[in-house]
């Protein structure tokens, strides 16, 4: 893995750790983002009591740690096993895995491009991290909310081959919320009526299909159900009022 941070860690801070040794009352790891080695003592390692610590860690093994105290001069890192719950250690391992996402798709662009991937990675990785903590939230944002990898100070030819990569192999999870949408209108101007609401209905996360017979088929596609929910509410409640204050009738069915 490429990703490093530079200085030392900060208290509470949560890190990723291959342990290195093990002795009788306490443990030695590599702080894997940092390349600095830090020490869990026997009363972190679990709760209770710990007869034989190797039941617990062995050599090699990644573990998530959270950071006790740092001796800003001797460099001495105290960590802890046990202080950190499970919700914590899968968010972590979550990002780490992300990370290691990232990289690989910095490493295809070097390739495409025929360069050394430790220079592509700090042109990318270098500008990257002045915004984010993690180079995987930039390119999210690459995908979600359209960035340009240029504003970073990204050079323009490495920026459009990545962006393009990232559009490719990035693909966020969404929710769809379906339903059938029904509108009937018996006045002169009914049909401009119907257009009208449908209009209000428009939006870059719905699609629509007319079914025929009034009904229209509405698929709302989200990052996640609370933001779906609120969109298909927004949008239905406002063409179902612009059809009843028209003397028109409209109702909307959810599927599922």
């Amino acid at each position: 893995m490429l990703y490093r941070k530079s200085g030392l860690p900060v208290e509470d801070e949560l890190v990723l750790c291959t342990i290195t040794k093990i002795q009788f009352n306490s443990v030695f790891a590599v702080l894997d983002e940092y390349e600095n080695t830090g020490m869990i003592h026997i009363s972190e390692i679990a709760p209770g009591r710990i007869r034989n610590i190797r039941d617990f860690v062995e050599e090699g093994k990644k573990v998530i740690c959270k950071v006790l105290r740092v001796d800003q001069i001797k460099g001495h890192i105290d960590l802890s096993l046990r202080r950190v719950n499970e919700g914590q250690r899968m968010k972590k391992n979550a990002d780490m895995k992300s990370e290691q996402k990232a990289e690989k798709l910095v490493e295809s662009l070097a390739k495409q491009q025929k360069k050394n991937i430790n220079e592509v990675y700090e042109e990318v990785a270098g500008k990257a991290f002045k915004r984010y903590e993690y180079m995987f939230q930039c390119f999210k944002d690459v995908v979600e909310q359209g960035l340009k990898l240029e504003d970073l100070g990204i050079k323009k030819d490495i920026a459009e081959l990545l962006t393009k990569i990232i559009k490719e192999k990035i693909k966020l999870p969404s929710v769809e919320i379906k339903g059938t949408l029904s509108i009937t209108s018996y006045e002169s101007d009914g049909v401009e009526t119907i257009r009208q609401a449908l209009s209000k209905i428009k939006d870059k996360e719905i699609s629509m299909t007319y079914l025929g017979s009034g009904k229209y088929h509405i698929v709302v596609v989200s990052p996640d159900y609370k933001s779906a929910e609120k969109l298909l509410k927004l949008k239905v409640e406002a063409a179902v009022k612009f059809v009843e204050k028209n003397k028109g009738i409209a109702n909307f069915a959810r599927e599922g």
